[in-house]
């Protein structure tokens, strides 16, 4: 792990202990074995540590969005491997999920929660466009809207720190396994006259 893991992971486990308004720079670097001077190398600001935890997150889930995306596949192969990777991905960063939740929309900037809301609104109209594409060409039914839709998905997730636990009785692949059953056939089933 290099300064910058170290780092990020000793300012993790002190927000969560603690609180992000509790925890002091100082603190980070001694957990995290560094001086400040690394710290400094890296972050700016403690408002950089806060950022970064989440928006890791968020920049490797755009990521396996675009490349699910890229592949071309068929509508419901598609759906289902965003919503597993999505599950799978905030499952296994609970604890960062947690903190920015409590802590994000308090102590971001604006430009900082600008930047988190611009790359959330692309990955909520790359969702809802291939789920609208699906309604169009007769492969989803239109029955709700790919809003109405999205929202059931990222509801579930975005949600996901507040109940899921790493020793519960489900792992996040079967989690996401029935999230996208319960999502497909909703968007398969035959509109009603």
């Amino acid at each position: 792990m290099n300064a910058k893991q170290k780092v990020l992971a000793a300012a993790e486990e002190l927000f969560a202990e603690q609180g992000y308004d509790a925890t002091s720079v100082q603190q980070v670097v001694d957990r995290a074995g560094v001086t400040k001077g690394a710290m400094y190398h890296y972050f700016s600001s403690k408002e950089d540590l806060l950022f970064d935890l989440y928006h890791e997150l968020f920049v490797e889930q755009l990521a396996g969005l675009d490349r699910i995306v890229a592949q071309q596949t068929d509508p419901v192969t598609t759906i289902r491997e965003i919503i597993d990777d999505l599950v799978i991905t905030t499952a296994a960063r609970t604890r960062a999920v947690t903190i920015f939740g409590r802590e994000g929309s308090r102590f971001l900037g604006k430009e900082r929660f600008l930047t988190l809301q611009t790359e959330w609104r692309r990955y909520q109209d790359t969702v809802r466009k291939v789920i609208r594409d699906a309604q169009l060409s007769g492969e989803f039914t239109s029955a709700a809207s790919p809003e109405v839709i999205s929202w059931a998905i990222f509801g579930f997730t975005n949600d996901l720190h507040t109940w899921y636990r790493p020793d519960g009785p489900k792992p996040p692949a079967v989690i996401a396994k029935e999230l996208t059953d319960f999502v497909l056939n909703g968007l398969m089933a035959k509109e009603q006259a």
